[in-house]
């Protein structure tokens, strides 16, 4: 399938931008940038919402304003009105099982936790994709919410810019409808300082 519809993940505001958390916008914000887009108000749909072309394909691109746990309202909005079906949907997001410069793919699953993809479960099943930004682990639970809405260090901030750019390599094999071919290359992309992946 096709993705149709990219959304990136994070809350709003100047307090938030640059951390963790906020990966999906990251994401999304390089993502228009290389594309020559522009992010615009959207108020029916509860975001920011861009076009860029792949190909001779064009993909919508969305970042929720709602705050991350209700971001399925934003999405399933925005979906319904284009009638786009979760399975064309890519939705990327921070995740703290993989280590600070790793980025894979996934077609469907659980939410794991995350806040964001548990609201998306709600509004839309499970049946979309994710694309996984890693940001590593506090090593306990108990850190696990001021971990990831704190500022990462420079070496780390800087690991996740280059999953970043790994993944944005793989945009168009996505938009194209060859996944497999997106999960081969991003995939075969070499873990940071030898760490195994969860």
């Amino acid at each position: 399938m096709p993705i149709r519809l990219l959304v990136g993940l994070g809350n709003p505001g100047p307090r938030y931008a640059d951390t963790r958390h906020n990966a999906g916008f990251w994401f999304a914000d390089r993502l228009a940038a290389d594309r020559g887009s522009t992010f615009r108000a959207e108020s029916r749909f509860e975001g920011e919402v861009a076009r860029f072309a792949a190909g001779t394909a064009t993909c919508l691109l969305q970042k929720p304003l709602t705050f991350m746990n209700k971001s399925g309202s934003a999405v399933q909005k925005l979906a319904a009105f284009y009638r786009i079906p979760p399975a064309e949907i890519l939705v990327v997001h921070d995740d703290l099982d993989l280590p600070a410069g790793t980025a894979r793919l996934k077609a469907g699953g659980g939410h794991g936790g995350h806040n964001g993809l548990r609201d998306l479960h709600r509004h839309l099943g499970a049946d979309y994709a994710r694309l996984r930004i890693g940001i590593g682990h506090p090593g306990i639970r108990e850190a696990v919410i001021g971990y990831v809405l704190e500022r990462p260090g420079r070496e780390e901030a800087m690991a996740m810019r280059q999953a970043i750019d790994a993944a944005l390599g793989v945009v168009d094999d996505l938009v194209g409808g060859d996944w497999d071919r997106a999960v081969r290359r991003l995939h075969t992309q070499a873990v940071p300082n030898g760490e195994k992946e969860a």
